[in-house]
């Protein structure tokens, strides 16, 4: 509660008298509401405002009424891990009052979650399509570096002979392909940002966009790209100089 207060099983007037939420008052340009009345009843209190529909949607006004006589639902509230047991306590209690009708019963967490089965469907196919986009990638990176590396074997051993270490080779080749990912990240960041951006703008209540969501990322995507590049090019640069140049 925001103001006032709650309905009260001690006062039976609180049945002419009414609750609204913040959202209701501001509508109505209410100042100081409890006590005012509006279509013949009290307000008795205000509560804060609270989502009770999807958070793609603002909070919209709504009003709390006592109508015993006019319910069509009843909410109960269960222990967790007593789900079972009190669900077939109040199977029986139904049944006892209503025995010609069924049972019907649904839990408040899984109607909520219902509002997002779109989102949770994208979610999990933008993980299988994520994971499946990198493993082609590394396949094809690695395929490259596996290829680049054997056509320039000959430069390899030369350059070993010269007096290049492994580290040398290593950079050298890494550095040529580094070049790409980092390319392709720089094109990628900007197209991600808008396209997630957009996506947000679907929900009035959503989180902001933080910088290092996509650094963190772009971090993640070229770290993996590297270790596909260096477990080549190590393998290239610790071959025998002598055994390359004779087969060239």
């Amino acid at each position: 509660m925001k103001e006032g207060r709650t309905f009260s099983k001690d006062y039976t007037s609180d049945a002419d008298k009414i609750i609204f939420n913040e959202a209701a008052i501001e509508a109505l340009g209410i100042e100081k509401p409890v006590g005012k009345i509006v279509d013949g009843k009290e307000i008795l209190g205000v509560v804060k405002n609270f989502n009770y529909q999807s958070l793609h949607e603002l909070v919209k006004p709504y009003c709390f009424r006592v109508e015993p006589g006019s319910a069509s639902k009843i909410m109960v509230k269960i222990q967790n891990g007593t789900e079972k047991q009190t669900i077939h306590e109040l199977r029986k209690i139904y049944k006892a009052y209503n025995p010609d009708y069924v049972f019907d019963y649904s839990f408040l967490d899984n109607d909520y979650q219902e509002q997002y089965a779109g989102e949770k469907r994208v979610s999990v196919l933008s993980q299988y399509a994520a994971g499946l986009a990198i493993l082609i990638s590394c396949l094809g990176l690695f395929g490259l570096v596996a290829f680049t590396t054997e056509k320039r074997g000959k430069e390899i051993g030369i350059r070993k002979v010269l007096g290049s270490g492994k580290l040398d080779v290593v950079v050298l080749l890494s550095k040529e392909f580094m070049k790409l990912v980092i390319t392709a990240v720089l094109i990628a960041l900007p197209v991600s940002y808008f396209i997630v951006a957009k996506w947000l703008n679907n929900f009035v209540y959503r989180i902001d966009l933080e910088w290092w969501y996509f650094i963190g990322a772009a971090g993640i995507t070229i770290l993996i790209s590297w270790l596909t590049v260096v477990s080549q090019t190590i393998k290239a640069a610790g071959a025998n100089p002598a055994i390359i140049l004779k087969s060239e």
